[in-house]
C-alpha cells in the first residue's frame, strides 16, 4: 500500500515539474549578457571556430527555445565548443535571465 503513494507521490512531482521552472528576470540579465554580445550581438556575424557558423539572432527568440539550447550545449547534446563553454558556467537561474531578456529584445 506505502508503495501506491510512493509512486502516485512521484507520479504528481514529476507532472508539477514544468510548473517549477525558475523565472526568468530580463533585469538580471544586463550583468550577464557581456558573455553574450559578442558575437550575437552583431548583426550576421560567423564564427570560424571549428568551422564556419553563421550566428544566430537571439532577440524574439521563445525564452523555452533559449533555455532548452543552453541546456543542451551545457549537457553536451549540441556540439558549438564555445557554446558549450559559455554554457557549461551557467546556472538554471542565469539561462531563465538571459531567456527573459532576449525573448523581450528585438
Amino acid at each position: 500500500m506505502q508503495g501506491r503513494y510512493l509512486v502516485c507521490g512521484l507520479a504528481l512531482a514529476v507532472s508539477a515539474w514544468p510548473a517549477l521552472a525558475v523565472e526568468g528576470d530580463a533585469e538580471a540579465a544586463k550583468g550577464k549578457i557581456s558573455m553574450c554580445i559578442g558575437c550575437h550581438g552583431i548583426e550576421g556575424y560567423r564564427t570560424t571556430f571549428p568551422q564556419v557558423y553563421s550566428v544566430p539572432k537571439l532577440g524574439g527568440q521563445h525564452p523555452e527555445y533559449i533555455v532548452a539550447a543552453l541546456q543542451a550545449y551545457k549537457a553536451g547534446e549540441r556540439s558549438h565548443p564555445t557554446m558549450q563553454g559559455v554554457a557549461g558556467g551557467l546556472s538554471e537561474q542565469d539561462m531563465a535571465d538571459l531567456a527573459a531578456y532576449y525573448s523581450a529584445a528585438r
